[in-house]
């Protein structure tokens, strides 16, 4: 099938925006639905995301996994993220699967999401956290910033609001990382931003 034949999807999540939310969460685009154990972000039970999570913050890879079941705890997983003050999307509204799965090589963004209006719901976000490269791409071409070093930082204004753009180690288990590794990242970031 030819690159324009195939389908254009929409984002099939609403963004995750809490109200005092500190830092904004943004991947590029969620895995095909038979792929998700959970109607949220990170979804994929193959994705270490939320055991990044769990390993940082309570000392549990599988804090927010539920027992005997390949599933992740979206309750456990909202709550938590809420009381913390980290908002959740990503970078593409709208997307074409030029292959069929989630691999950010083979995405076309048809509609890349308004991150100036996203960004204008989080009045007390001063934190783009993104998760692989192609989020990346997106923030700089649209606020203009630099790319930092994975697990680093670079700053840049918007809206007169000075914001810092963390670059993550990809929790795709095809980013070749381990989860310990990974989650010193996440860590340090974690704290930087006062969430920790």
């Amino acid at each position: 099938m030819e690159k324009s034949q195939k389908p254009i999807e929409r984002h099939p999540l609403e963004p995750f925006t809490p109200e005092g939310a500190k830092l904004l969460m943004l991947g590029s685009f969620p895995p095909p639905h038979e792929r998700w154990s959970m109607e949220f972000f990170y979804p994929n039970w193959i994705n270490d995301m939320w055991r990044i999570v769990g390993h940082i913050f309570f000392g549990d890879r599988h804090h927010f996994e539920v027992a005997g079941a390949k599933k992740f705890d979206q309750e456990a997983i909202v709550e938590f993220c809420t009381e913390r003050g980290i908002a959740i999307y990503d970078t593409a509204r709208e997307v074409r699967r030029l292959l069929g799965n989630a691999s950010d090589k083979f995405l076309e963004v048809v509609t890349p999401t308004d991150l100036h209006a996203l960004l204008a719901t989080l009045p007390d976000c001063h934190a783009i956290v993104t998760t692989g490269q192609k989020a990346t791409d997106v923030i700089m071409s649209v606020f203009g910033c630099s790319e930092p070093a994975v697990g680093d930082c670079s700053e840049f204004e918007m809206a007169g609001r000075t914001m810092r753009l963390w670059r993550m180690p990809s929790s795709s288990r095809a980013y070749p990382l381990k989860l310990e590794k990974k989650a010193e990242y996440y860590r340090e970031m974690f704290a930087k931003e006062g969430v920790l």
